[in-house]
């Protein structure tokens, strides 16, 4: 065995083995196929704030098919959804409510960040408008344009997967680090 072991001793060496967190080869095989699993069936929480929403409409349509992507059917529940698409302008107002329904979705989870003003805040650069929702929320793929073509959203949906595919399932079961971010305080100007 590549331990060092000579692989006929007790099995409780084997579960030490095991609990060390090493790779076997019925683990990496393991991992391979929830990762497909994951990779097929991704419930999509849309949370849709403004006028890239009409695009997310058109790839959500029949035209563009998210169905073969596992993705068709939206869960307007945090808590039956993995996959969030942030759609659209994120005010400061609405970054609490962001990032709760972020803590409450299933693990693992997944973000997509889509259009020019979820990305960076776009044209709005002013007092209100949050300057990308990774300041709030970890983001795992970006979907730049206003508003992207719903051939870039497949394209990042297909990047997605990918990402998915090669993932390891950690051995304390969450799929990243749930650590509190802050938000920004934003002062109000002075008239």
């Amino acid at each position: 065995m590549a331990d060092g072991s000579t692989g006929k001793g007790d099995p409780n060496e084997k579960l030490e083995v095991l609990r060390q967190g090493t790779d076997t080869f019925l683990t990496t095989k393991l991992d391979t196929v929830f990762n497909w699993g994951r990779k097929y069936s991704m419930f999509l929480y849309p949370f849709v704030t403004a006028c890239c929403g009409m695009e997310f409409m058109s790839v959500a349509g029949p035209r563009y098919d998210l169905d073969r992507f596992g993705c068709a059917l939206p869960r307007f529940s945090p808590r039956q959804s993995d996959l969030m698409m942030v759609v659209g302008t994120i005010t400061h107002r609405q970054a609490p409510i962001l990032k709760r329904v972020y803590d409450q979705m299933a693990e693992p989870k997944w973000v997509i960040a889509f259009g020019a003003c979820t990305c960076s805040g776009g044209p709005y650069n002013n007092y209100a408008t949050v300057q990308g929702i990774d300041t709030i929320i970890p983001v795992d793929i970006y979907i730049p344009g206003c508003p992207p073509r719903p051939e870039a959203v497949l394209d990042g949906l297909i990047k997605l997967q990918t990402r998915v595919q090669a993932e390891k399932v950690p051995s304390t079961g969450r799929h990243r680090e749930l650590r509190e971010l802050a938000l920004p305080v934003v002062e109000k100007p002075v008239a």
